[in-house]
């Protein structure tokens, strides 16, 4: 007797807008803690400009993404930690430097954050301001596209975090109130446009599950993560979408309480958004974020390009989220410690 795979819970925007305290049972069988829970819900019936919004918006990726070094180094931001603008070649994936995918880093909903000159040296990567691609040929509408697409993202994860509210341990309320606040008022959140260049040609076969080739096994730790399900583009001029290049490519997420990974496909009319550790910190594991990657596709003939978009939905660094009174910003030092503990963990063994 064969076991089916859980398959992630969708719910309508209109819902979800209208009676989001009505949906209890529906974050629960997608973020909670029960066994089999993917920690991941889809946003079906968005708004009519969704679609064109998340086309336009990645094939502007692929365009940034293949212009000349020099000028995509431009808009890069080491004093960040590579935090704003682009991001290509600098984190480190399984002891290597990761060239297989760029990133633009940007706060969609605010260029300059209103906060003090100590802030601001305390946490770059979140405080420091956007940069944009601006006189760029061919990129006019990268800013306002990005924003308008962000914008979308932002409006269906506050109506979630509505629908999450009633989990929040009571000894966690922040001073300014709701989860909803907490996000709406902060200045930190952050989104991130992913191009996955096409993988060299490889003798293995292009259906071979790859865990952690393009996205290394990891926990968001945002408070909701908001994903777009990716396109894929040639690398003709100009590109053309097509359909994903294998089974195995994609999304894999560790359903609680499993060993196994199962690959999660978001369709493209809908959103994803998928719990990050600070939620689990902040409702006391009642909605827990799961382990999750993305695996690639080599083929030595018509090698294709990844996009798509999350936005990491998260306090400002000085919310309190945990029981002890830890911070958002104690909590991502914490977190970035316990990967670079891990890291070097890895280069010991290796």
């Amino acid at each position: 007797m064969t076991t089916s795979q859980p398959e992630p819970v969708r719910v309508s925007y209109s819902t979800l807008l209208a009676n989001p305290e009505g949906l209890h049972d529906q974050v629960v069988s997608a973020l909670g803690s029960g066994p089999g829970c993917l920690g991941i819900i889809l946003i079906s019936d968005l708004p009519p400009a969704f679609p064109q919004l998340r086309e336009r918006l990645f094939r502007l990726a692929h365009r940034f993404a293949n212009l000349p070094e020099p000028e995509r180094e431009k808009l890069a931001r080491p004093e960040t930690s590579f935090l704003f603008g682009w991001s290509h070649g600098k984190e480190v994936m399984n002891g290597r430097p990761d060239t297989q995918k760029g990133s633009y880093y940007a706060n969609p909903l605010l260029d300059t954050p209103n906060v003090s000159d100590e802030l601001k040296a305390a946490h770059p990567e979140y405080y420091a301001g956007n940069v944009w691609p601006t006189g760029v040929d061919g990129l006019e509408e990268f800013e306002e596209t990005f924003k308008s697409l962000g914008k979308v993202i932002f409006d269906a994860g506050i109506a979630l975090a509505k629908a999450c509210e009633s989990f929040v341990s009571p000894a966690l309320s922040s001073d300014k109130g709701a989860m909803e606040t907490l996000i709406a008022s902060s200045k930190c959140n952050k989104a991130r446009l992913l191009h996955y260049y096409p993988e060299p040609p490889s003798t293995e076969p292009s259906n071979n599950l790859k865990n952690d080739a393009l996205c290394g096994t990891h926990l968001d730790h945002s408070l909701l993560t908001g994903l777009c399900s990716a396109m894929y583009l040639t690398a003709t001029d100009p590109p053309e979408v097509v359909p994903s290049p294998s089974d195995t490519t994609g999304l894999w997420i560790y359903p609680r309480n499993s060993e196994k990974s199962i690959k999660v496909s978001i369709p493209e009319d809908c959103l994803a958004f998928q719990t990050g550790e600070a939620l689990s910190i902040l409702t006391s594991n009642k909605l827990a974020a799961t382990p999750h990657f993305v695996s690639g596709s080599t083929s030595s003939e018509n090698p294709v390009s990844r996009e798509t978009f999350a936005f990491f939905l998260q306090p400002d660094v000085d919310d309190v989220i945990g029981p002890d009174g830890e911070t958002f910003g104690q909590f991502t030092k914490r977190v970035l410690g316990r990967h670079y503990a891990e890291k070097a963990a890895q280069e010991a063994e290796d």
